[in-house]
């Protein structure tokens, strides 16, 4: 099974951009369907973004859509999260997570079988 390392997360004012990064390790990479999600605390983990194993195909939260984007690089086993014009509201735990049993995760359909353990992202007015 691999496992995620997040990291990338931080202090940024809004307006900002961060790019998240997820290394995986231990398994072959280009067998998952890797996904970004968010959770603020008190409240349930919301899906971000999710990206076909071979990188094709995307998906996105109405709430990331023309602000985020997800990408991979299947040789450096890593998946990746470009986050534009930040607003107060996407402050969060942003965690990757990665699914051999799906060719994209949708939400609501499956839960990802892997977890990282998180990155803090903290958005200034």
């Amino acid at each position: 099974q691999v496992q995620l390392v997040e990291s990338g997360g931080g202090l940024v004012q809004a307006g900002g951009s961060l790019r998240l990064s997820c290394a995986a390790s231990g398994s072959t990479f280009s067998s998952y369907a890797m996904g970004w999600f968010r959770q603020v605390p008190g409240k349930a983990r919301d899906f971000v973004a999710s990206i076909s194993r071979n990188g094709v195909t995307t998906f996105y939260a109405d709430s990331a859509k023309g602000r985020f984007a997800i990408s991979r690089d299947n040789a450096k086993n890593t998946v990746y999260l470009q986050m534009n014009s930040l607003k107060p509201e996407d402050t969060a735990v942003y965690y990757c997570a990665a699914d051999p049993s799906t060719s994209l995760i949708v939400p609501g359909l499956r839960t990802p079988e892997v977890w990282g353990q998180g990155t803090l992202v903290t958005v200034s007015s």
